[in-house]
Order: C-alpha cells, then structure tokens, then sequence
C-alpha cells in the first residue's frame, strides 16, 4: 500500500513539473545585449553582408548597378563575372567600379598596385580587368590585416582568378617594395586613414611615384571633407578636405590629370562618419572626389 501510494505521489509530481515547463515564456529576439540578428552591431567589420548567413539571408538583393556606356569592355567583363559574391555586388551601385576604373584607364595586360587593399574588394576587379597578361601587387599593413581585413582577405586570395596577385604586408611609407614600372597605382577611400597613421605620406607618395613608369598613373579616390578643414575630420568623419590632398600629390611630382564627378553627391552635409562600422544605408552616398595624377 505503501508503495501505491508513493508511485501515485511521483507521477502528480511529474505531471506538474511538465505543466511548469509549458507556461515559460518564449525567448526574446536577439541576443542578451538586445542586439538583433544580422544588424551591423552584430558584425565584426560593420561591413554589408559580413554578418552570419541567418543575418546575410535578411539582407535585400543588390542594387542594379550597369556601368555607363563607355567603360570599356573588359571592365564591364569583371564586375559581370557570375563568381563575385553577394557581398561585393552589393557595394557596386555605391562604388561605381566601373567609372572609376575606366577613369584610371586600367586595362588588359596592365601592371597595377592597389595600395590600401584592405579586403580586396577593388583588387579583385582589378584582377579581372588586367587578365593573365597583367599583373597586380595588393599592398597592406600589418596593423589593418590584424585588426579588420586578414580573415577577409586571406578568403579572397583563396579564389582561384586571385593566384597572380603579390600580397605585400608593409608599411604605407614604403609600400610597394620592389614593384617598377607600373601602369597604375591607386588607393580607395583610404588616403584619410593615412594621416590617421600617422604615415610619412610625402615618403608614401615619392615611393608610388619612383614605381610608376612614364604616364603611369596615381588614382585617388576618397570622402570629401568641408572645404577648408584640412586633416581635421580625418579620425572622427573618415574624410579628408580634397585640397590637402591634391598639394601633398603634387609635391611628389605629380600633374593633376583630370577629376571625375562618378562619385560626387552634392547633397552630402559631410558632418556624418563614413565608416563601414557606423554609416549604416548612408554608405556609399558620401561626397567622394576622385583624382587622377600622372607620372610625366
């Protein structure tokens, strides 16, 4: 009797602990930060698409991006290559690669530094461009591979259309090592960081300059500060007064060959940071000049 009346006694007790389980409120959305999923405060670059795949998988398609009529060919080839991710088509309509490129006449069979490469975002179209005949070097610092772009960049340079590029992990005073008569060498949104570094920018420009061949040319492309600031919103808003950088060009031995508007937003108050972390669906909408020197 003892024994029915404790095996009785166990299954009520079961039976309640079951019903206290089924009245637990369900878990909140999004991690114990209040972070929810696939959000840039949830990624570790800030970067669109850089997110865990549940996050990439929220994210819209593409912006229909078509360069202009007159970027040649083989540009128009590269960024339509049906092996570029997602994730880079993504910053295609913001970035106009096209333009941009064609501006600093790269083409097939051309050797081209990307100074500043971070990620490989522009190295890889670079690649693309120049083909098997050409030849790209893809320069680095250590600190910007340690802090923000190995893991990307090592995954880029997985891909097989990227096995001919030189890798260089240098400094930006002396970036491009043993590299001689280049057709091109250009930096992408990254000339602020420079002073930001606190580079020897006069020696970074001389050493582009002693590696370009006759004609070679020097692309700059970068946020646009308010006129007069100089280097004052280099750190805070990520960009950089255009006259700044057109006198320290200039002073290496450069000649202004021509600027493009591809890139220009007139509307931009240019008081936000263009950072990938904070800019959010700002980016790719900042004011940007883009210069185009030469190597006379």
């Amino acid at each position: 009797m003892k024994y029915a009346i404790a095996i009785v006694l166990l299954a009520v007790a079961c039976k309640s602990g079951h019903k206290t389980e089924s009245k637990e409120a369900p878990p909140t959305v999004g991690s114990a930060s209040g972070t929810a999923p696939g959000s840039a405060a949830g990624s570790s670059s800030g970067s669109a698409g850089s997110g865990s795949a549940s996050g990439s998988a929220a994210l819209a398609p593409p912006a229909p991006y078509t360069p202009a009529a007159d970027v040649p060919q083989p540009i128009r080839d590269a960024i339509a290559a049906t092996d570029r991710t997602v994730d880079d088509r993504r910053l295609d309509a913001g970035r106009k690669p096209g333009e941009v490129l064609a501006f600093f006449r790269i083409a097939p069979g051309h050797k081209v530094a990307d100074l500043v490469a971070g990620g490989g975002y522009t190295t890889e179209l670079i690649v693309r461009t120049v083909g098997k005949d050409g030849k790209v070097w893809a320069q680095n610092t250590k600190d910007m591979l340690d802090r923000f772009a190995r893991k990307p960049w090592s995954e880029r340079a997985a891909k097989p259309v990227m096995a001919g590029v030189v890798a260089l992990e240098q400094l930006v005073d002396a970036p491009l090592a043993d590299a001689k008569d280049l057709d091109a060498v250009i930096t992408i949104l990254n000339y602020h960081d420079t002073v930001n570094w606190k580079a020897d920018r006069a020696k970074m420009n001389k050493a582009v300059f002693d590696a370009l061949k006759p004609g070679g040319v020097y692309g700059i492309v970068d946020h646009s500060a308010a006129a007069g600031s100089g280097t004052r919103d280099t750190e805070t808003l990520h960009r950089i007064d255009e006259e700044v950088v057109k006198q320290e060009v200039l002073a290496a031995g450069f000649v202004l060959d021509g600027s493009s508007d591809v890139l220009r937003h007139a509307d931009d108050p240019r008081d936000w940071s263009t950072s990938p972390r904070v800019a959010g669906e700002k980016r790719g909408t900042s004011d940007r000049f883009t210069l185009r020197f030469t190597k006379k």
